[in-house]
């Protein structure tokens, strides 16, 4: 764990799923939880780097999550759409980090929209729209 920033946790996400692309890590920051993961050889694919679908994974992780914790109790949602753009790559033993805010709470779909950075460098831009399970 101490390739690990400081600040970070176990994320405790539940699922087989996601426990095989992860692990994943949160931090408290502001008003969000931001989702860290590092690259390990099981997320790099034939031309060595992240596979996209490791990326829109953690995308969909993030801003499912901002939607999740927008209401206290939490809110059960699922991803209605999903729309991400791939800005550059990660890399072997990239250290990411996704940050996602909630744009607009409707009472059954909530808006979200943010952003996966290796370092300081965008990645990835990322929108999504949760089915809220009122």
């Amino acid at each position: 764990m101490s390739d690990i920033p400081e600040g970070f946790k176990p994320s405790g996400f539940k699922g087989t799923y996601l426990g095989e692309v992860g692990p994943y890590y949160v931090k408290p920051e502001d008003a969000m939880l931001k989702v860290g993961l590092r690259i390990t050889e099981k997320h790099i694919n034939y031309v060595d780097i992240a596979h996209g679908g490791v990326l829109t994974t953690l995308a969909d992780v993030t801003l499912s999550l901002q939607a999740h914790r927008a209401e206290d109790p939490a809110l059960n949602v699922t991803t209605i759409s999903l729309n991400t753009n791939f800005l550059g790559p990660a890399k072997l033993g990239d250290w990411l980090v996704a940050e996602g805010k909630v744009d607009r709470m409707g009472k059954r779909v909530c808006y979200t929209s943010g952003r996966i950075l290796s370092g300081d460098k965008v990645i990835m831009t990322m929108t999504g729209v949760f089915n809220i399970m009122r």
